[in-house]
């Protein structure tokens, strides 16, 4: 009688561990949420930066690209309606659990020297009301990487932005009339970011001020040097940037919870013209505001 209770004990035990194992090893999944914002554009001359998204891809630790088929395109933006903290849905997709580093943003943009297109889903607006279609330089139709970690939770969500940079993403090259899409994409965890604000004060130019961010220690002079070629910004290393509005106020958003220098810089229609100083060591905490004031009389 003991020896059959102490098998069926057994075959008890051994069922529920099988269980257990079994659930251990089940692929469970999380929600990702994916937003898209920007960084503004310092031309004066352009009114409109318009991307048309037709698909997303995510990479995993298989060194594979796997498509959103959720994902609900195409879908048109116009960037400069997303700066300054704003942002715009792109939609929610369930993935299995886990860290990603990596996502892909295919575009629907007409590869450059492949002639100019009817009906461009890339282009940008002019405040003469003229219009331009946004090229893709050749080989780069598989699609544009957006990078940056993140964690999808199990039975959880992760929300995330992308941040295009248009300042950065679009270039104009040695033909006159002729753009290039060459999107420079981050990725922030929404509830890791923080931002910085405040005021300019003793302005005495009529230039516009634009305020670069950059990670502790990283700005060099050649950053503001003329850019090597047309394919590349100045300012390349900057995190983002920020155009004061007409009452002197700059707003840096979507930013990493680590210490930044602030470049301060002047713009006249879109060209660039000095480096009028450096605030240093402005810290960012998740989830806060640094209001940090930049006096120009004493930079």
């Amino acid at each position: 009688m003991k020896k059959l209770i102490s098998l069926i004990v057994l075959v008890i035990f051994a069922s529920f561990a099988f269980v257990s194992c079994d659930d251990e090893n089940e692929t469970t999944n999380g929600q990702l949420t994916l937003s898209i914002t920007d960084a503004p554009i310092d031309n004066s001359t352009v009114s409109g930066v318009y991307i048309t998204v037709t698909g997303i891809q995510y990479h995993t630790n298989d060194k594979e690209w796997h498509t959103f088929d959720e994902y609900e395109g195409p879908q048109t933006f116009n960037l400069l309606e997303l700066t300054n903290g704003e942002s715009a849905l792109l939609g929610s997709f369930e993935l299995t659990a886990g860290t990603y580093t990596q996502l892909r943003f295919m575009l629907d943009a007409p590869e450059y020297g492949m002639g100019n297109p009817t009906s461009p889903g890339c282009y940008i607006d002019f405040t003469d009301e003229s219009q331009e279609p946004l090229f893709v330089p050749s080989g780069f139709q598989s699609g544009w990487k957006a990078v940056g970690q993140f964690t999808v939770p199990s039975n959880g969500e992760v929300e995330i932005t992308a941040d295009f940079d248009a300042r950065k993403s679009v270039v104009e090259t040695g033909v006159t009339g002729m753009y290039i899409l060459k999107p420079t994409i981050r990725l922030i965890v929404d509830n890791q970011a923080g931002q910085i604000a405040g005021a300019v004060t003793n302005v005495d130019t009529n230039a516009d001020i634009v305020v670069f961010a950059y990670e502790d220690g990283a700005y060099t002079d050649n950053e503001a040097s003329d850019p090597v070629d047309d394919m590349t910004p100045r300012f390349p290393n900057s995190v983002t940037s920020s155009i004061a509005d007409d009452t002197n106020n700059y707003f840096l958003a979507y930013l990493a919870p680590i210490t930044y220098d602030l470049v301060v810089t002047t713009s006249v229609d879109g060209d660039f013209g000095q480096v009028l100083g450096i605030v240093e060591d402005v810290v960012v905490e998740s989830n806060k505001t640094t209001n940090q004031p930049i006096d120009l009389s004493s930079l």
